[in-house]
C-alpha cells in the first residue's frame, strides 16, 4: 500500500506564508509522485477487470516497469513523474474502463523507462496515426499501415537505443532528432537543472491553446531568456529558484494573441508551465514566479482541503476581468502575493526601480484586500482559514514599506481604472 500523504507542519507554515522553500515543495512533490504511481496501478487493475482489449499488454508493460525499477528507481520514478504521464493516467483513470481511455501507453511508458536505462525489453504497443510518443523522451514516426498493435524491442546503445516497431528499425537518440525520430529538447540553465521543452506530447497540456513544435531559432530564442531568467532568480530570489529547481521540469509552449507574455498551470500537469515565447528574462524570471504559485497550491490543495465545494457565488478579482469564485481567488491571491514579492526584491534596482515599485505597491494592496474578502466569505475550511490569514498577516507587514508618492498614485489608478472597467462589464 501507499502512504497517505501530510504536509508536515513546518511545510505548511512556510507554504501558507507564500513562500516554502525548496524542502516544503519537496513534501508536495513527493505526494504528486505518489499520486501518479497510484494512478497508474488503478488503470492497470481496471483494465483487467473491464476486460478492456490492451489490457494483457498494459500488465505486460507494469511487469516491465517493476522490473526495470528494481535496478534503476531514480531513473524510472523520474519517467513516471513527468508531467505528461500523470496528465494521461489520470484522464485515463476518468474515462470508461471498458473501452475508452488510453491505458496502452503505459507500454509507451515502459519503453521510454527501457530506453532511458538502457534495458533491453520487448513489448506489445498500440500505434495511433503513424505516431508513437515516448512520454519524457520524443515522438516517433511510423508508417501508417501499421496494425493497431504492434512488437517493439529495444536494444540498448549508447546514446539511446535501437528501437524495432513493427518490423521498423530506428535510431532513438537522446540528444538530437532523426530519421523519423524528434527529441524532447532539454535548455539547461545550471549543472544540476534542466527544463525539458515538451512541445509534442499529446497529453502534454489540458487546453486548446497548445503550440506547435518549437524552431530551432524559437528555441534558441528561450534558452536565451530562460538563462537570463534563472541569473534574475539566483541573484535576487534564490528560493524560488531553489523551488522551481525541485517543482519544475517541463516548459511547454502556448500561443496567444496578446503583444504580453502570456502563460499558465494546470492541476492535471505537476511540473509544467506553460507559456508564450518570453520577451525577455526579467519577464521570464516573473512568468516562473507567478506560475509556481499556482503549482504549489494546486499541489498543496490535493493534500489539505482548503475550500468549501463551490455553492455558486462569485467575487471580485483585482487581477481577472470575471467574477471568480472562492477556489479561484485563493489562487489569485496566492500568485499574486508572489508577484508582489518578486516586484520587493527589486524596488531598489536602478533599471527597474520605477516599475517595481508600482507592481509591488499594486499588487500587495490587491492581494491583501482579497485575503479580506476570503476570510469572510465563509468558503474557507480551517486549514484554508490558518493560510488565508498568514498570508494577510505577511502582506500586512508590506503594505507597511514605503514606497514613492508616484509609485502610489499609479498604483491606485490603475486599480480604479480596473474596478471601473470591471464594473461596467455586462453580465
Amino acid at each position: 500500500m501507499s502512504a497517505v500523504h501530510h504536509v508536515s507542519g513546518a511545510a505548511f507554515a512556510a507554504l501558507a506564508a507564500g513562500e516554502g522553500g525548496a524542502r516544503a515543495v519537496g513534501e508536495l512533490c513527493a505526494a504528486q509522485a505518489s499520486k501518479h504511481r497510484l494512478l497508474v496501478r488503478l488503470l492497470v487493475a481496471e483494465a483487467r477487470q473491464a476486460g478492456h482489449p490492451h489490457a494483457a499488454l498494459v500488465s505486460r508493460a507494469y511487469e516491465t516497469l517493476s522490473e526495470v525499477e528494481t535496478a534503476f528507481p531514480e531513473e524510472v520514478g523520474r519517467c513516471l513523474r513527468h508531467p505528461a504521464v500523470g496528465a494521461w493516467a489520470l484522464r485515463t483513470c476518468r474515462e470508461s474502463p471498458a473501452g475508452g481511455g488510453d491505458p496502452g501507453r503505459l507500454a509507451a511508458v515502459a519503453l521510454a523507462a527501457a530506453i532511458r536505462t538502457r534495458s533491453a525489453c520487448r513489448l506489445e504497443v498500440p500505434v495511433r496515426g503513424g505516431e508513437l510518443m515516448l512520454p519524457s523522451l520524443g515522438l516517433l514516426a511510423l508508417p501508417g499501415d501499421l496494425p493497431e498493435v504492434v512488437q517493439a524491442t529495444v536494444e540498448p546503445a549508447q546514446d539511446g537505443a535501437e528501437l524495432h516497431v513493427g518490423g521498423h528499425a530506428y535510431r532513438v537518440s537522446l540528444s538530437d532528432d532523426g530519421p523519423g525520430w524528434q527529441l524532447l529538447h532539454h535548455l539547461r540553465v545550471s549543472p544540476d537543472v534542466r527544463m525539458t521543452i515538451d512541445d509534442l506530447d499529446p497529453y502534454r497540456w489540458p487546453d486548446d491553446d497548445v503550440g506547435d513544435r518549437l524552431t530551432g531559432e524559437r528555441r534558441q530564442r528561450w534558452a536565451a531568456a530562460l538563462r537570463e531568467a534563472w541569473q534574475v532568480l539566483l541573484t535576487r530570489h534564490p528560493e524560488v529558484a531553489g523551488e522551481l529547481a525541485t517543482a519544475v521540469s517541463v516548459l511547454t509552449p502556448v500561443v496567444t494573441t496578446s503583444l504580453e507574455q502570456h502563460s499558465a498551470s494546470a492541476r492535471d500537469t505537476f511540473g509544467t508551465i506553460a507559456l508564450s515565447d518570453p520577451i525577455d528574462g526579467m519577464g521570464m524570471a516573473l512568468t516562473l514566479t507567478h506560475e509556481l504559485q499556482h503549482a504549489k497550491l494546486n499541489a498543496l490543495s490535493e493534500v489539505v482541503e482548503l475550500v468549501a465545494p463551490d455553492d455558486g457565488r462569485r467575487f471580485y478579482a483585482p487581477w481577472r476581468p470575471d467574477p471568480r469564485p472562492a477556489f479561484g481567488l485563493l489562487h489569485g491571491a496566492y500568485a499574486h502575493a508572489g508577484v508582489a514579492r518578486f516586484w520587493r526584491r527589486h524596488t531598489g534596482d536602478p533599471e527597474h526601480a520605477q516599475r517595481a515599485q508600482v507592481e509591488f505597491a499594486r499588487w500587495r494592496e490587491a492581494a491583501y484586500q482579497v485575503t479580506g474578502t476570503l476570510l469572510g466569505s465563509g468558503a474557507l475550511t480551517e486549514a484554508g482559514t490558518h493560510l488565508v490569514a498568514t498570508l494577510r498577516d505577511t502582506l500586512a507587514r508590506w503594505l507597511a514599506e514605503p514606497v514613492t508618492p508616484a509609485a502610489a498614485v499609479q498604483a491606485r489608478l490603475r486599480s480604479d481604472e480596473h474596478r471601473a472597467a470591471w464594473a461596467d462589464t455586462p453580465t
